[in-house]
């Protein structure tokens, strides 16, 4: 079992759960973040971190599709392991649906 980053992190990146991952296994695009399976060590700390609950166990149904975008864009975007502001109007896209098809991009964010 990994965890998992999904859509409602996208146009938030709230960055708490960096700061107490143990292993640094977060990393940064331009508009979320993701976690790399093959790095995380399953301690679930970061998961109740996240004001956004947007970090799940890839045990949940349906994440194939997380799963698989998490994998890909930890091996191209940087590592981030401290906490950064949230991005500008993150309350205000908390809890929005289908940001993946309306937001999502693949730039890479900034990192460390």
């Amino acid at each position: 079992m990994t965890y998992v980053v999904v859509d409602n992190c996208i146009m938030c990146k709230y960055t708490d759960c960096v700061e107490v991952c143990p292993v640094d296994c977060f990393y940064e695009g331009k508009v979320m973040l993701v976690i790399d399976p093959d790095e995380c060590i399953d301690c679930g700390v970061c998961e109740p971190e996240c004001p956004a609950e947007a970090i799940l166990p890839d045990t949940e149904p349906g994440l194939e599709k997380w799963i698989e975008l998490n994998a890909k864009y930890a091996k191209i975007w940087p590592n981030i392991t401290h906490k950064k502001d949230p991005l500008p109007e993150a309350e205000k896209y908390d809890g929005e649906e289908n940001k993946l098809e309306k937001y999502f991009t693949d730039e890479p964010g900034e990192g460390d």
